[in-house]
């Protein structure tokens, strides 16, 4: 596996595994139902592969999917790097709200660590932007967090610019994450080009946008009743029908190199420069291993030519978030 470097002397593996569709009955639901067993031999499995890099949050279940890489992780804990994330509040399991608070962020980490069953989390993430609290604040607490060994790395998801400039001034900024793929290129505007700057790396999530990308799904219908994308703007009506070109462009050049879309989509964004790392999430072996073999594909000019041409940046169908999931977005 070839490794990357972010940012504050943090490498990892060129592909990492977003884990959120890990487990079963979660809050946030893609495709059929996650077997958990499936999930910890998926992690094994990526382990095995030569994948360092696991990327979980607080919010996901919420706090099962912790748990359940937590417990992926017994006894294979060495030179693995753990993400999560905090930045909600909760009344039990019942998200309330967003808290980037110094109180919050402490509370969080213990959560975490707890169940992860780690001492140390190699990137801690806020994982929505609050309004309410400066960020000098919250990164005062989470530098603190660093210097008392609970945390080894500070991330930040879905910042904008001068956010990510006041918190770099408090403490370096390992990694942003936040969307980026073929079908949502909006971070090319100045984002990217400031974590450049300030020498943070970037960590698209939905890298395969929510599997549309992947090419296996040609209809709304072949979605389960409870799926999340059912609500997702991109995948309604004629935006759908819209997307399936950026699909189709996918799938010629896949078809050129005799890989899946899968491994073209990731290898594009792996094209993009030698600090974006992307965590397309898995749940099963299979789409896993299919996923870090793109580790070692190799896109020409004329692929990403026609790759570019296809879906240049806001060309795609549709807002990537319904209204409230826009408002926590690029903040």
């Amino acid at each position: 596996m070839h490794l990357r470097n972010l940012g504050d002397g943090l490498t990892v593996s060129a592909i990492g595994i977003g884990c959120m569709p890990m487990i079963k009955d979660g809050n946030i639901v893609y495709g059929e139902e996650a077997d958990p067993g499936e999930a910890i031999r998926t992690i094994h499995r990526a382990i095995d592969m030569g994948v360092t890099f696991f990327d979980t949050a607080q919010i996901y279940g919420p706090f099962q999917n912790e748990e359940l890489v937590g417990e992926a992780i017994k006894g294979k804990r060495d030179g693995l790097v753990i993400a999560t994330k905090f930045g909600f509040r909760f009344d039990d399991k019942r998200i309330t709200g967003i808290d980037g608070s110094p109180a919050n962020a402490r509370a969080s980490v213990e959560g975490s660590l707890k169940r992860l069953g780690i001492d140390c989390i190699d990137l801690y993430y806020q994982h929505r932007m609050d309004p309410n609290v400066p960020i000098e604040e919250t990164m005062g607490a989470l530098s603190d967090l660093v210097k008392e060994g609970k945390i080894k790395h500070i991330g930040l998801s879905e910042a904008a610019p001068a956010r990510l400039r006041a918190a770099n001034a408090v403490h370096q900024v390992a990694a942003l994450q936040s969307e980026y793929s073929l079908w949502e290129r909006d971070v090319e505007d100045d984002i990217l080009g400031t974590c450049r700057e300030l020498g943070i790396g970037f960590v698209p999530y939905s890298p395969l946008g929510r599997g549309f990308l992947t090419g296996s799904i040609r209809s709304l219908d072949d979605l389960p009743a409870n799926d999340w994308r059912r609500n997702d703007p991109r995948w309604q009506g004629d935006n759908f029908a819209a997307n399936l070109t950026i699909v189709d462009a996918v799938g010629a050049v896949a078809a050129k190199h005799g890989v899946s879309h899968a491994q073209v989509a990731l290898g594009w964004l792996l094209a993009q420069g030698p600090d974006v790392v992307p965590i397309p999430g898995v749940k099963r072996r299979v789409t896993m291993e299919d996923s870090v073999l793109a580790a070692d594909l190799v896109l020409d000019a004329d692929d990403l030519a026609a790759l570019n041409a296809a879906s240049p940046k806001g060309a795609t169908a549709g807002p990537r978030y319904g209204e409230m999931g826009m408002r926590m977005v690029r903040i």
